[in-house]
């Protein structure tokens, strides 16, 4: 059966890239196929198929399919964990952001940044002595099973749906950028990719594809950098000098801007973006990979260090990019001078490599793009049906009955229906804004997951209730803060004028969130909440040391 998915799979690639004709930029003028983009693509696809049929052999039992048996190494979970959570919109979007507004690029991946040490110290070796599989394995860990793991899974399928559509979007207006492919097919490509390395392998194929990624993704933008850095003598303070001479902000370039101009949105934005990283189902899953706590914290430590190396690295091509594109009219339709860059804002770190490295360079960072859409969209694959298949199917309708092959087959199911799911939604979204619907998942995840995890982990007063209403409370409510700002009550619905101020939900769901878990746990008296709070002593022994987690070493 693997053999036949994957023969079948080439063939509907090939016949897809048959389809490839040049590229269009955005005024509708034709520009040359990038045929090493797609020679490296097809190399990338073979090689990561190699890995799945590989993978499958080995993926026997659930804790295969979800966890890799809990095999990895910190060292390998913390490329797993970056390549997870350096997305297109890091090297495309952020890249971008410091070309035209600075600093305030960086201050943007700051805020990215922040919710690793909130993982590191606080959430890490907890994770993986109390987890098993999903992170409501932790959130239901001493209250009611069906109802808190049904809660835990509805918020997870939320932040995933939101993550996936802005991957896919991302995916096919890239892919039709580069490789001149009509935008449905490249959203077939990626779904269907995502689908079979996920059904087939889970997660052994998923986290080496991650590891693979992450490593093309360092490489190539360390590459990109040291090329175009050694035109500045590697000198900070030259580059500076001239993006600072050149950019329309001038000596503004490396001051706090726009971003701070409303700071309550500033500080939505901050708080989405770091708390909602310690909230992402797909991230939370990578911590039940490895084999004890230790290495739990290795892995944060070792994914921390590449994402920050990561983060300044991009930082660095955009105030290059803002000499080396921003004054090439090759890059611009119409002159550079009021000129629009070529395929639009968010080709920068592209164009950039082409200037410093030819095609070879440029094929090689779209191949490595496209790698990074497809290692995220599999991981939220996999942390999708996992809550299907793990809390709803196995923990809820049939109670813990049901065995081992059935959930996997259940998982599968379910990986087939969000990856079609996930085209659907990506064809339907074509024109959304990537990096609004990227800042809607962090703060949804900020406000629905956050909150009753990390409660559920450091106070013995939380009950089945207080979970519940925080729960429902905290995406409920980001949900509506999104829906009635202008970004969706203005700009998608055609109303006059929008009924939240913000477009940011965090500042406002998330006390929400933590307010209606306090108030309803401590008016909780029912008799089963007595039971609750005393389980906490049994949580808490084994939060720290790991006595009875799967697979933990005392």
């Amino acid at each position: 059966m693997t053999r036949r998915l994957t023969s079948a799979l080439t063939l509907l690639l090939l016949s897809g890239l048959a389809c490839a004709g040049p590229a269009m930029d955005a005024s509708g003028v034709k520009q040359p196929t990038n045929w090493h983009a797609i020679i490296m693509f097809l190399i990338f696809v073979a090689m990561t198929m190699g890995i799945t049929y590989w993978a499958s052999g080995r993926t026997k039992s659930t804790a295969d399919f979800y966890t890799a048996g809990g095999g990895i190494t910190g060292f390998q979970n913390g490329l797993a964990i970056a390549g997870d959570y350096m997305s297109a919109a890091t090297l495309l979007g952020l890249t971008a952001m410091t070309y035209t507004s600075g600093y305030d690029g960086y201050i943007y991946m700051l805020a990215f940044f922040a919710g690793w040490p909130i993982i590191l110290f606080l959430m890490a070796e907890r994770l993986r002595n109390l987890g098993r599989f999903t992170f409501a394995d932790i959130t239901s860990y001493r209250l009611d099973q069906g109802k808190v793991r049904t809660m835990a899974a509805i918020s997870s399928l939320v932040v995933v749906v939101f993550y996936l559509i802005a991957q896919m979007v991302g995916a096919g207006q890239l892919i039709k950028l580069l490789f001149g492919l009509d935008y449905n097919i490249a959203i077939f490509v990626v779904g269907i990719l995502m689908m079979v390395y996920v059904t087939l392998g889970g997660m052994v194929a998923t986290t080496w594809v991650q590891i693979i990624k992450a490593c093309m993704l360092l490489f190539g933008g360390t590459l990109t950098l040291l090329l175009a850095y050694s035109q500045f003598g590697f000198s900070l303070t030259t580059l500076l000098e001239k993006a600072e001479a050149v950019h329309k902000l001038g000596p503004k370039l490396m001051a706090p801007g726009s971003l701070l101009a409303d700071p309550i949105t500033a500080l939505s934005l901050g708080l989405g973006l770091m708390f909602g990283t310690a909230g992402l189902p797909h991230i939370l899953m990578r911590f039940f990979t490895v084999g004890n706590a230790k290495e739990a914290r290795k892995s944060v430590l070792y994914a921390s260090g590449f994402v920050g190396f990561f983060f300044n690295v991009i930082f660095l091509l955009g105030l290059c990019a803002i000499i080396i594109v921003g004054q090439n009219p090759e890059f611009f339709e119409g002159g550079v001078v009021g000129g629009k860059i070529i395929g639009g804002g968010n080709m920068v770190a592209m164009h950039l490599a082409k200037a410093v490295g030819g095609n070879m360079l440029l094929g090689f960072l779209a191949a490595v793009a496209f790698a990074t859409i497809l290692a995220v969209v599999s991981g939220l694959a996999l942390a999708g049906a996992s809550a299907i298949s793990h809390d709803i199917y196995a923990r809820v309708i049939r109670k813990g009955e049901a065995t081992e092959k059935e959930e996997i087959r259940v998982s599968r199911y379910a990986t087939i229906g969000l990856g079609l799911l996930a085209i659907v939604l990506g064809i339907l979204f074509e024109k959304m804004n990537i990096a609004f619907m990227v800042g809607l998942a962090f703060g949804v995840a900020a406000a629905a997951n956050f909150p009753v995890l990390i409660l559920s982990m450091y106070w013995q007063g939380l009950t089945t209730r207080g979970a519940l209403w925080g729960g429902y409370g905290g995406v409920i409510s980001a949900v509506m803060f999104v829906v009635l700002s202008k970004s969706v009550w203005v700009d998608v619905l055609g109303n006059k004028a929008a009924l939240f101020p913000y477009t940011q939900p965090a500042l406002f769901a998330m006390p929400i969130a933590f307010i209606f878990a306090y108030v309803f746990s401590k008016s909780d008296t029912g008799p089963r909440s007595k039971l609750e709070k005393e389980a906490f002593e049994d949580q808490y022994v084994r939060a720290q040391t790991g006595f009875g987690a799967s697979g933990a070493s005392h």
